[in-house]
């Protein structure tokens, strides 16, 4: 049994900016040498989301807009009114969306369907800075 875990960093904009990691998760992966196992892709911060969509602009407007109707930018959020940070909606997202998936690793790449990509989604409400760690497990 074999681990591999790399960290990169991704400039975002905030504002459930959602951005195709795929490319950068397929590099490590064939990176670490190992042919099956496991990939987990984990996002560091309590306001993003990691997960998969076809990155079309259709669908990741339906995804913005799903996100609004679920914890909207406007809502009274206690957490507004305790931190006065007016990102309360972007820690419910994330909540929701969670911050770590994880997929196959087959043959030495990333097993997802084709139009199945690993998106970053950036929920506070300014631009950031974000870490992305990807650990590859396996033989």
């Amino acid at each position: 049994m074999a681990v591999y875990q790399k960290t990169f960093r991704i400039s975002t904009r905030g504002h459930a900016d959602v951005l195709d990691i795929t490319t950068e998760v397929e590099r490590i992966v064939r990176e670490s040498k190992i042919r099956y196992g496991v990939v987990n892709v984990s996002g560091k911060g309590s306001t993003l989301g990691i997960t998969t969509i076809e990155y079309e602009p259709g669908a990741v407007a339906d995804l913005k807009r799903a996100l609004e109707k679920i914890a909207p930018t406007d809502h009274d959020y206690a957490h507004n009114a305790r931190w006065g940070d007016d990102n309360g909606y972007s820690h419910l997202r994330s909540a929701l969306m969670g911050t770590a998936r994880s997929f196959p690793v087959r043959e030495g790449r990333l097993d997802v369907g084709t139009w199945q990509q690993v998106v970053l989604c950036d929920f506070d409400n300014r631009p950031r800075e974000r870490e992305v760690t990807v650990t590859v497990i396996g033989e």
